[in-house]
């Protein structure tokens, strides 16, 4: 069950301060989760003090801890700070589409909607080429670009007729958009309300979906050593690996059938023996068991051990066997 009320989120948040204890190295993605939680419960204080914990370290994204904990001070009354954090973001220029998205949804918060604007601009330059394909982080740069220029009643530019093609919600991303939605909140007209109940609820399926992005639909992958150890110490699991070659050509078919159903958010996950036994220790269950693997999957995932799937077709392929992908598993 999702957590609801303030005292859940700050009971889940909890756990997962305990799950990073157990797991330092994983400690970085398990903490975010717990500010995340806290923020949610209006506990913006103690989740201001796991970012600044984290930023205390060497953490492996620092330009977007900086961003999430800019957000939640301006929201608890330091303004001055948060906007010196999302210059400094601004100013580093990170190659990463998410730090960019926090600070300019902050700055939309809070009414700038120029500098955010600006912002989103500034990211979709740096981190948007011709030369490849659009990912999903780079695209809901373009959505929220879009939104802010709607907002601020500017005409459509090419990266917001982008923003409109890669758009798949029931509602058009314009309507989505429309300054004038507000004034619909406040109408008398049933049919008006009924509309804009229906809008709210593909922006909410969006956001949803949004929230969901660091917990990936992940597929298990073995290397060819872990694989091989992995049977000779449980053979049971034989069926589930006829080869290795059958193992990596199952996970991308897997993949695109996922992709195909319009599962968003795939990703891959790379399993090791040691790591699964202790898995199974930690789940009182026999590694034999194949049920565990779907579990130790979606576990590693959790942890922030997903690798996003597909690559870009220049990239190498997942597989590690340092071919792109396109000529490799991506091929057709």
């Amino acid at each position: 069950m999702r957590p609801d009320t303030p005292d859940e989120h700050v009971a889940e948040a909890d756990r997962l301060l305990r799950t990073a204890s157990r797991y330092p190295e994983d400690q970085e993605p398990l903490i975010l989760q717990a500010a995340a939680h806290l923020e949610l419960a209006d506990e913006r204080e103690r989740a201001s003090a796991l970012y600044d914990r984290l930023l205390a370290g060497t953490p492996a994204n620092p330009h977007l801890i900086k961003a999430l904990q800019a957000a939640n001070l301006w929201e608890y009354g330091h303004e001055a700070e948060a906007r010196a954090l999302i210059a400094g973001i601004r100013a580093a220029a990170p190659q990463d589409p998410a730090p960019w998205e926090v600070i300019a949804e902050a700055l939309e918060a809070h009414d700038e909607l120029a500098e955010s604007q600006a912002a989103f601009t500034e990211a979709a330059t740096l981190l948007i080429s011709e030369d490849e394909p659009l990912s999903t982080a780079s695209a809901a740069l373009l959505t929220g670009r879009h939104r802010v220029r709607r907002l601020l009643g500017l005409p459509h530019d090419d990266w917001d007729m982008v923003a409109d093609t890669r758009h798949t919600g029931p509602i058009p991303l314009d309507e989505l958009h429309d300054p004038k939605r507000i004034w619909a909140l406040g109408s008398s007209d049933p049919t008006e309300l009924r509309a804009e109940i229906a809008r709210l609820r593909a922006e909410l399926g969006d956001r949803r979906a949004a929230l969901s992005r660091p917990f990936p639909v992940a597929v298990l992958h073995w290397p060819a050593a872990e694989l091989t150890e992995l049977l000779t110490s449980y053979p049971a699991l034989q069926a589930e690996y006829p080869s290795h070659e059958a193992h990596l050509t199952q996970i991308e078919a897997s993949l695109r059938d996922l992709a195909s159903s319009g599962t968003p958010n795939l990703g891959i996950v790379t399993g090791s023996v040691p790591s699964y036994e202790a898995f199974a220790a930690s789940e009182k269950t026999s590694p034999s068991s194949p049920s565990l693997l779907a579990e130790y999957a979606t576990t590693l995932a959790a942890r922030g051990k997903a690798t996003p799937w597909p690559p870009a077709p220049s990239s190498p392929c997942w597989c590690a066997s340092t071919r792109p992908y396109a000529t490799c598993h991506g091929a057709p």
